[in-house]
């Protein structure tokens, strides 16, 4: 398995060095929202590990990870009166991995509602900003 890399997109927003949207963070996770959605209230979940994927991390790493992607799905149940929740999480290039620090997609679904394809459509700012007000307050009230 390929290394990790220490200047990947996710360290640097670990790191202070890139902006997101925050909705949830620990000693040992960050939570935020994908810049560019599937549907409203779109986060990521990752440890603050330098973890490339599921294939490397720890246990205890892993079972954190997915405990805070728990966290989010019942507040972005709330937040976003959203139907169902659709958890993904892809592991090397192969599996469909595209930034090599592990992480959890949540993503709230509505009945009849597609998802929009990944990676399709940057949100406006506004938007990132109300949808992470809202789920840092259905987080904040579970």
């Amino acid at each position: 398995m390929p290394s990790y890399d220490p200047n990947n997109i996710f360290t640097k927003i670990l790191r202070g060095e890139l902006p997101c949207y925050k909705v949830y963070e620990d000693d040992k996770a960050l939570a935020f929202l994908d810049i560019m959605p599937r549907s409203p209230g779109h986060t990521l979940v990752l440890p603050k590990a330098p973890v490339r994927n599921i294939l490397d991390a720890s246990a205890d790493d892993l079972a954190h990870v997915m405990t805070v992607a728990q966290k989010v799905a019942k507040g972005a149940i709330k937040a976003f009166a959203a139907d169902g929740i659709t958890i993904q999480q892809f592991n090397e290039s192969a599996g469909g991995q595209v930034v090599f620090h592990l992480h959890v997609h949540v993503i709230p679904r509505k009945a009849g509602a597609p998802m929009k394809p990944p990676a399709s459509e940057k949100e406006k700012p506004d938007v990132l900003a109300e949808n992470a007000k809202k789920l840092v307050a259905a987080i904040a009230a579970d």
